[in-house]
């Protein structure tokens, strides 16, 4: 009896299926044809009916917020995986150019979300607590390595990345955020900032010996 139980409750194989090709394709629908992407395009694209897609996700918020819940855990997970990374500094910024990604579905959800995520609400103290903890340990990385300033939180970081991804949205701004992304990176680095002292010292220097 309580095997037959354990069956009944337990998602059927093809049900889980259903449920990430369509999660996989409302990502896909969404980040390219924006909030007004119909359900009756990500049925399509995820080869499901539009049945099977209510029954999973009876609403639009209810597949939009599925969605940008999984983006979430995916940052997350991938940023467990980065911590391995050879490169401190590298994983970083492989982990915040992913992110561009995670910026574009947001974008194509965000008039169903906005109500969702306003501060204070569950999901966003969710999607916070969860990017602020993966960005956190990715930086804390680079600092310990020293190849990365400390004098930065995960909080900054997170504002400055998102305001890079937000400046415009104007058709080719992920390329725009991937370039200023990496600027942005690479200003941040120890030598960097050691290289852009000795620059600023090299005038004065040649000054004191015009004076002699």
């Amino acid at each position: 009896m309580d095997d037959h139980t354990d069956q009944t409750r337990k998602p059927r194989a093809d049900a889980v299926r259903n449920r990430e090709r369509v999660l996989e394709a409302a990502k896909a629908v969404f980040s390219a044809g924006g909030p007004e992407a119909s359900l009756e395009a990500v049925a399509k694209r995820a080869g499901v009916g539009i049945g099977t897609l209510y029954r999973h996700f009876p609403t639009r918020e209810d597949l939009f917020e599925a969605v940008y819940r999984r983006e979430v855990e995916q940052l997350s997970e991938l940023a467990e995986q980065l911590k391995s990374a050879k490169d401190p500094v590298d994983a970083l910024r492989r982990w915040l150019r992913s992110g561009v990604e995670f910026v574009a579905t947001k974008k194509g959800m965000v008039a169903a979300l906005a109500l969702a995520v306003q501060s204070g609400s569950e999901l966003h103290a969710f999607s916070f607590d969860r990017l602020t903890k993966a960005t956190g340990s990715l930086l804390e990385r680079a600092v310990a390595a020293g190849e990365m300033r400390a004098d930065l939180s995960p909080e900054d970081l997170l504002r400055a990345f998102f305001g890079m991804c937000y400046i415009h949205d104007q058709p080719g701004w992920q390329s725009t955020a991937l370039r200023l992304l990496d600027v942005f990176i690479d200003g941040l680095r120890v030598q960097a900032v050691s290289t852009t002292k000795t620059r600023a010292a090299r005038p004065a220097k040649s000054a004191a010996k015009r004076k002699r």
